[in-house]
């Protein structure tokens, strides 16, 4: 409690003085009026003698009180109290000079009182109002014994009431006013902190950030911007000035929809990202990424995988040769016909899930040569279809195929051949045998296109959902769990991706890629 009062006391403090200053010129003016103007309007009529000499006494009372240094050598609370005992009793007095309550004096000292609340502070605001109820309430005993008019004391006691109500009502507002003042200055506070805090955090960033104006002009740039593209970013200078080839690309629409590689005239590579303004008029905020910064990590992850690859690579093939050797150790020894069978049966299955393996790795290898070209999926998969389907017309109606004629897919046809065989291998394994359960169909904006393969079967285990697309994991006696795998490599490396969607019954997976190369 006592550090939030150091805080906050001085700027309340120093509204109030702020506030006292107008309040005082308001007396001064009021002083002056009384002197100059009193007999002119109807002042003193009663006791002129009386109306001049208050009037001067008050004058000088707030000039002598009005100077700044008054608050240096009385403090602002006491100042205040002085000043509001001045006000009440000079217009006490001059209502006593001037006929009373029925003249417009208690008005302006209503008036005195509001502002008496607005600088005063606490339970002294009720002071100041009671005291001018005293000051009312004696005026008008005076008169009644002194021979003159008296006012009603019914009306007396109204304008009393108001003194209580103005002074309450001022000092509700004012500390209202200086509540709200302080919360301001503490969020103002709190956003300059937090600006200082953000500007840090860009300036300290990897990447580059560009803030631009709907004319490509320079509001700002962190270092990091200024780095890569290896110009000073003066705010007010135009972009064409500084990066002419990144200008050229952000003016073009399609620029802020997705990360572009750029060539800069030095010849250095980027990467970036324009993201549009929210409301028309707004800035553009444009990030740069180091090309090579990011084939340096791409690198680092690669043989990070490629050291998985390797070591899985490695577990997978241990297993079968282990059993080809135990096989052929005891084949020498076999002398019975139908174990030497069993024995050669047993060498020829795990030959062949070595070669298998060293198949599916290899195709791996392959992933960075495509060649896309624009499929018309209607007859891709009705050729791919037969091909899948050779053991029959119940094969056949197993799998059924809604495609649109017109649907197109930019793929390298030997990858989409090896994704849709794995997709439809692992449906027709554990889908039933009824027709159409094996469903194929394609959806499209003219964009991308996305190709859905669903089955009938169990789906896949929320536990072995997340785990699905790695290598070497597979459920399947079999399977190498290089499949789903190798299919989402390939898919990315046709711009395109492969994903599981959520589905009531069966797996659902959805291959999405451009419609054109």
């Amino acid at each position: 409690m006592t550090d939030a009062r150091a805080v906050v006391l001085p700027s309340a403090d120093a509204s109030r003085s702020a506030a006292l200053r107008y309040l005082n010129l308001f007396r001064l003016f009021i002083a002056i009026v009384f002197l100059v103007f009193g007999s002119s309007l109807g002042l003193g009529e009663d006791a002129p003698v009386m109306f001049v000499a208050v009037s001067i006494a008050y004058l000088v009372t707030v000039l002598a009180l009005g100077f700044p240094d008054a608050i240096r050598k009385l403090g602002l609370n006491r100042l205040v109290t002085i000043q509001m005992v001045a006000d009440i009793l000079a217009l006490a007095l001059l209502m006593h000079a001037s006929g009373g309550v029925r003249g417009g004096l208690p008005t302006l000292l209503m008036i005195m009182l509001a502002g008496g609340g607005l600088v005063g502070q606490g339970r002294l605001v009720l002071f100041y109002a009671a005291l001018a109820t005293v000051a009312v309430l004696v005026e008008n005993v005076f008169r009644t014994f002194g021979g003159r008019e008296a006012s009603d004391f019914a009306l007396v006691g109204m304008v009393c009431v108001g003194f209580f109500g103005v002074a309450l009502v001022a000092r509700y507002l004012a500390s209202r006013a200086l509540a709200n003042e302080v919360l301001a200055e503490a969020r103002g506070a709190d956003l300059v902190k937090q600006r200082t805090i953000n500007e840090r955090i860009i300036e300290d960033m990897p990447d580059g950030v560009l803030v631009l104006d709907e004319s490509l002009t320079v509001s700002q740039g962190n270092p990091q911007a200024a780095r890569l593209l290896g110009c000073e970013l003066a705010p007010g200078r135009p972009l064409a000035a500084v990066a002419p080839v990144l200008a050229t690309a952000l003016s073009e629409p399609a620029s802020c929809a997705e990360g572009h590689q750029l060539m800069l005239s030095s010849g250095k590579a980027i990467r970036f990202r324009a993201i549009p303004p929210m409301e028309e008029g707004g800035d553009l905020i444009v990030y740069l990424e180091d090309m090579e910064q990011i084939q340096a990590q791409a690198q680092q992850i690669k043989l990070a995988a490629l050291g998985r690859l390797t070591a899985g690579i490695a577990h997978e093939i241990r297993n079968p040769l282990t059993a080809v050797s135990h096989a052929a150790e005891l084949l020498r020894e076999e002398k019975r016909a139908e174990g030497q069978i069993r024995l050669t049966r047993i060498i020829n299955d795990n030959a062949q899930r070595i070669e298998q393996l060293v198949r599916d790795v290899l195709s791996l290898g392959r992933r960075d040569r495509a060649h896309l070209e624009s499929l018309k999926l209607d007859a891709y998969l009705t050729e791919f279809l037969d091909e899948f389907t050779l053991h029959g017309e119940a094969e056949k109606a197993q799998v059924e195929a809604d495609i649109d004629a017109r649907a197109t897919l930019a793929f390298d046809r030997a990858h989409l051949h090896q994704i849709l065989w794995n997709l439809l291998g692992n449906a027709r394994r554990y889908a039933s045998e009824r027709p159409g359960a094996i469903r194929l169909w394609v959806e499209g904006d003219g964009v991308r296109t996305a190709l859905h393969v669903i089955d009938d079967g169990p789906g896949i285990s929320p536990d072995h959902r997340a785990q699905l697309f790695e290598p070497f994991f597979t459920t399947h006696a079999k399977g190498t769990g290089l499949g789903l795998y190798i299919a989402r490599e390939l898919a990315e490396a046709n711009r395109a991706s492969l994903t599981l969607l959520d589905s009531e019954r069966g797996a659902h997976f959805c291959l999405t890629g451009l419609s054109q190369p």
